[in-house]
């Protein structure tokens, strides 16, 4: 552990960073840009004086769980982010697919979408991060573990899962899921995929029946029809920005002003 690099690094990242950046109002009494150390201790969900003794090079040597924390918190890029993790004295974490870390440039968005559903999902269908807005429209999509995490897995094996789309369009996204499935398992058959694959037809004749067609080419469209609990149908646009480094999507939904849905998804602070 480099304790004065470290320091030098964390605090430097830490003054590079605006309020507006992390989701965090500017408030009129900031005189000095950057954030504050309570700030970026609140982020990675750490106490003041933990974080304040890091910089000051005093205390024990972070965790790699702190680390990681404290990378999300300064949206941290997977370079500096492996830098961090160095100048910590932990091995740097392995750049793969399945890694959660999200690029800052998609966090800043995402944190500035605090009124509106929106979700970044990995490519497997995986969600890694929702606003209030979004968890009050689909529910909290970010607990799940294992095979579970993958969309797809869930749709075929948990019956629930299907309830935030009308029951008459039921089949034809599962026929979506599938093909976007078999995109995948054609590019990396012994991967991630192959698990997901492997495991829903064993469990899931349905699955079975529709992987056996071998459709390929599905894709979601922008409009579609949710279905929440207290508020009913929604009519909603899907507008996606791709993140090609990590291969993740983010998600925003929108409805027509005005109309109907657009009141809904309104509501959906209240009810949520």
């Amino acid at each position: 552990m480099d304790r004065e690099q470290l320091a030098h690094f964390l605090r430097t990242r830490r003054e590079a960073l605006q309020p507006e950046d992390v989701g965090l109002p500017r408030g009129q009494r900031r005189r000095t840009g950057g954030l504050r150390r309570e700030e970026v201790a609140s982020l990675a969900g750490m106490s003041s004086d933990y974080y304040g003794r890091i910089e000051q090079q005093r205390g024990p040597a972070p965790s790699g769980q702190m680390l990681a924390a404290l990378a999300r918190a300064l949206h941290l890029n997977l370079s500096e982010r492996d830098h961090l993790f160095r100048l910590g004295g932990h091995p740097v974490p392995l750049r793969t697919f399945r890694d959660d870390h999200i690029s800052p440039g998609m966090m800043r968005i995402v944190d500035r979408l605090g009124d509106t559903p929106a979700m970044v999902m990995s490519r497997f269908g995986e969600t890694l991060r929702q606003t209030p807005m979004a968890v009050a429209l689909f529910g909290d999509e970010t607990h799940f573990t294992g095979l579970s995490r993958a969309v797809v897995h869930r749709w075929f094996t948990d019956p629930a899962s299907r309830r935030i789309y009308p029951e008459r369009d039921h089949g034809k996204h599962g026929r979506i899921f599938a093909a976007q499935l078999r995109q995948m398992y054609a590019a990396a058959p012994h991967g991630r995929a192959g698990e997901i694959v492997s495991a829903l037809l064993a469990a899931s004749p349905e699955f079975a029946a529709i992987w056996d067609t071998h459709e390929v080419g599905l894709t979601h469209v922008e409009h579609k029809v949710l279905v929440h609990p207290e508020l009913g149908e929604i009519e909603v646009h899907c507008q996606t920005l791709y993140e090609p480094e990590q291969e993740q999507a983010l998600l925003v939904f929108t409805a027509v002003p005005g109309s109907a849905s657009y009141e809904k998804l309104q509501m959906l602070s209240a009810v949520g």
